[in-house]
C-alpha cells in the first residue's frame, strides 16, 4: 500500500496489494482490490467495493451502495449518487430509500459523468460528461443526457 504523505483520511478500509492513494482522498468503510489508483481529491465511501486493476481519477465521488468491477477507469470528476429522492425530497439520512450501483468488469466511464442508480455491463464505455439513468444491459458506446447507445463497440479478433 502507497499513500502520499500529507492529508488522506482512511479509516476501516480494506486494500488488496499494491493500492495506491494519492492525497487529499478520503476513503473509509470500502474494499478496493490489488493495484488499484485512485487520484487526489476522491471520497470512496463505506460499503462500495472497487475490484482489482482499477483507475479511479481525480475529484471522483463514490457514494455508499456503489460496487465497482475489475479493470474499470473512472474519469475526472465522476459523480455516483445514491438517493433519488423517491420521496420528492432527499432522503433525509434514511438508507432504507438509497439505491445500489453495479459496474461491471472493464468499463470504462468518462469526466463528469454522473451516475444514478444503475447496473451497467462488463464492457461498456460511458462518454464524458453522459448521465446515466437507467441499467445499461448491451454493450456499447454510451452519451447523453440520459445516456443512450451512440455505437456499438467492435473487438478485433486475430
Amino acid at each position: 500500500m502507497k499513500f502520499n504523505e500529507k492529508k488522506i483520511d482512511i479509516v476501516n478500509a480494506i486494500f488488496g496489494e499494491n493500492v495506491t492513494i494519492v492525497q487529499p482522498s478520503n476513503v473509509y468503510g470500502c474494499q478496493i482490490g490489488n493495484n488499484t489508483f485512485v487520484g487526489p481529491f476522491v471520497e470512496i465511501q463505506k460499503d462500495v467495493k472497487i475490484g482489482q486493476n482499477c483507475k479511479i481519477q481525480s475529484h471522483s465521488f463514490i457514494c455508499e451502495l456503489v460496487t465497482i468491477g475489475d479493470n474499470c477507469f473512472i474519469g475526472h470528476g465522476v459523480m455516483f449518487i445514491n438517493d433519488i429522492f423517491s420521496e420528492g425530497k432527499p432522503a433525509g439520512g434514511k438508507k432504507e430509500l438509497w439505491k445500489t450501483t453495479t459496474i461491471g468488469n472493464n468499463v470504462s466511464i468518462g469526466s463528469n459523468a454522473t451516475i444514478l442508480p444503475v447496473s451497467i455491463c462488463d464492457g461498456t464505455v460511458i462518454g464524458a460528461g453522459s448521465v446515466v439513468t437507467k441499467d445499461i444491459t448491451e454493450i456499447g458506446i454510451y452519451a447523453g443526457n440520459p445516456a443512450k447507445k451512440i455505437n456499438d463497440i467492435f473487438v478485433n479478433i486475430k
